[in-house]
């Protein structure tokens, strides 16, 4: 049996990843991994506040490891604490790593070039499906998620803080992924067929900042 970390936002596409990855045989998903903002104590991008982050690992019954990265962080700062990360893991017993991403090349390759030499398997379970087919069997299946932040060069700011539902996906515009897999939005989960039970959130402000609009999500 490969033990298996994966890799988490806190959105759909992670929730659904490990959904997945549970349903594979030779896979045990054993914890979850993710980076925070040390500024703000947040998810980057998803802005998911901490609290939240450990609300969804308690209720996926995992581990969660949090790699903290500095604000701003370049690159290079970001590779250096991913690979020690890595390598804590290996010589805990992990033998991969598994990513939620859906067909973005370059972000593969970069994976795939991290990963190199760690021990590690990259796995991409999602990789190449439809992604709007994918969207779909997200919401039928009873995952439940928040739209947290867009991206307004790609997508209207009143997306920012809706539900990711029917409703949404017809509504969004042409040219825009179902799944936001090009960065037109971002979310955070509160239900998913891989959680033993829904959080309870309540929605927080909306505010513009650093040229995205970021929908705060609250416990309730």
């Amino acid at each position: 049996m490969k033990r298996v970390v994966l890799a988490w936002s806190s959105g759909k596409d992670s929730a659904w990843a490990l959904h997945v990855l549970r349903q594979t045989e030779g896979l045990e998903v054993v914890g979850l991994l993710t980076t925070t903002n040390e500024a703000f104590d947040r998810v980057a991008m998803h802005a998911v506040r901490r609290s939240l982050l450990e609300q969804q690992a308690e209720a996926a019954g995992l581990p969660l490891r949090i790699v903290p990265l500095p604000w701003p962080c370049d690159n290079g700062e970001y590779e250096r604490r991913m690979a020690a990360a890595c390598a804590e893991m290996r010589a805990e017993g992990v033998g991969a790593v598994a990513f939620g991403d859906l067909f973005l090349e370059d972000v593969r390759e970069y994976r795939l070039r991290q990963m190199a030499g760690s021990g590690l398997e990259p796995l991409f379970p999602l990789w190449g499906k439809n992604t709007a087919e994918l969207a779909r069997e997200m919401i039928e299946a009873g995952q439940r998620a928040r739209v947290t932040c867009v991206d307004p060069r790609k997508l209207d700011p009143s997306f920012a803080g809706r539900e990711f539902d029917e409703e949404f996906l017809r509504d969004l515009p042409a040219g825009v992924d179902a799944c936001g897999e090009n960065g037109e939005f971002h979310s955070f989960v509160y239900a998913s067929p891989s959680f033993a039970r829904p959080q309870r959130i309540a929605a927080g402000e909306v505010v513009e900042r650093d040229g995205f609009v970021f929908a705060d999500v609250l416990s309730a």
